[in-house]
């Protein structure tokens, strides 16, 4: 079954290049994703195509009308069982890839777009409901960030990748990706480990793990404490002084 995505922007020329390119582009044709853009000035209801206004109580910049994006959101789930619908805004719940691999098993999402100060709160109430944020930052719109939950939840949509080829990327279980080298094997002086070239495969998958468990430890420490570790594993962090002392 395809995952349908639907988007909900006031400017859908943003998403021609990034969702028809690479293996986005390869999803959708191969028939494992399905994407519609709509544009949410199309369901204002005025002679001008309002959809925004000055906010009550005065204040700078302006928000977006809730008769338009309400009629946009409910353009799209009319349907049963009725799809979830995300609010992509820097007040939401911080998206990572555990939430990508949840919403790449629904069977449809509608992603919304806000703009200007953001969206009138009566529709984050009555019609959202759920908000993510990709990071502790304020962009123009929620269009980049649309494009962002989309890259993030296609690739991990059966069928788009192999599996095998998912299994060990950053943060799939709570730990940042192993070091990888291709040809030539002496690079600029800069050799290629010599595990990786001995056909060891044992050998190999204990190198990729330590230096998981290495690179997590020198950059993202904060995982560890939720990342899947064996007792193995904690042995090895155990060298480095993991888990620190307690002060």
């Amino acid at each position: 079954m395809a995952l349908r995505i639907d988007i909900l922007t006031l400017f859908p020329g943003m998403f021609a290049g990034p969702l028809s390119e690479s293996i986005i582009g390869r999803a959708v044709q191969a028939g494992h994703v399905r994407l519609a853009i709509h544009d949410i000035r199309q369901f204002a209801v005025d002679r001008h195509h309002t959809v925004d206004d000055a906010p009550f109580g005065g204040g700078a910049g302006m928000v977006m009308k809730p008769v338009p994006l309400a009629g946009a959101i409910r353009s799209v789930t009319d349907s049963d069982p009725r799809p979830v619908v995300i609010y992509l805004s820097p007040d939401g719940v911080l998206f990572d890839q555990q939430c990508a691999a949840e919403l790449a098993g629904l069977g449809r999402i509608v992603l919304v777009c806000g703009h200007y100060e953001g969206i009138d709160e009566r529709v984050r109430v009555s019609l959202i409901d759920r908000e993510l944020s990709i990071g502790d930052y304020v962009l123009t719109g929620g269009e980049l960030a649309a494009m962002v939950v989309v890259d993030a939840v296609v690739r991990l949509v059966p069928g788009v990748i192999r599996a095998e080829s998912t299994a060990e990327e950053s943060h799939s279980d709570g730990l940042l990706e192993y070091p990888h080298y291709t040809r030539p094997a002496n690079w600029e002086g800069q050799e290629v480990p010599e595990v990786l070239r001995s056909g060891h495969h044992g050998a190999v998958a204990r190198w990729r793990r330590h230096r998981r468990l290495e690179r997590t430890l020198a950059r993202r420490p904060d995982l560890l404490a939720r990342a899947t570790l064996d007792a193995a594993d904690r042995r090895y962090l155990a060298q480095f002084g993991w888990p620190p002392a307690a002060e």
